[in-house]
């Protein structure tokens, strides 16, 4: 059940003091529902948008998100001081990375 049709089944109307509509009169209620249905295909019709431009930014090969804070020399870096004994805290800190990126990126089984 919708939110309004819990207020309607409890007794509880809506009135706009200043946009007169009152949901206690049947032409009150056939407006506040038209404009909620507009309201609900206005949202559906963003969100159909928002996803064509995302895969049409896709096609011409932008990629959204944030920039990847470990990159291809972060990681060959950490990779050879972790091989010579520098511990993953110090390593973390030299890169700029946390120490959970580090490990994210280099799981203990490719640090062995």
């Amino acid at each position: 059940m919708t939110f309004v049709g819990e207020l309607e089944q409890r007794g509880i109307h809506f009135k706009s003091l200043t946009d007169n509509i009152d949901t206690s009169t049947p032409s009150g209620r056939f407006f506040f529902h038209v404009m909620a249905s507009l309201a609900q295909m206005e949202r559906e019709l963003m969100v159909e948008r928002t996803k064509a431009g995302l895969d049409a930014a896709r096609k011409q090969g932008r990629v959204g998100g944030r920039k990847r804070s470990m990159t291809d020399s972060k990681l060959e870096s950490a990779k050879r001081l972790l091989a010579d004994g520098v511990a993953p805290k110090d390593v973390a800190n030299d890169i700029g990375v946390s120490i959970p990126t580090l490990y994210r990126w280099l799981p203990a089984s490719e640090r062995s």
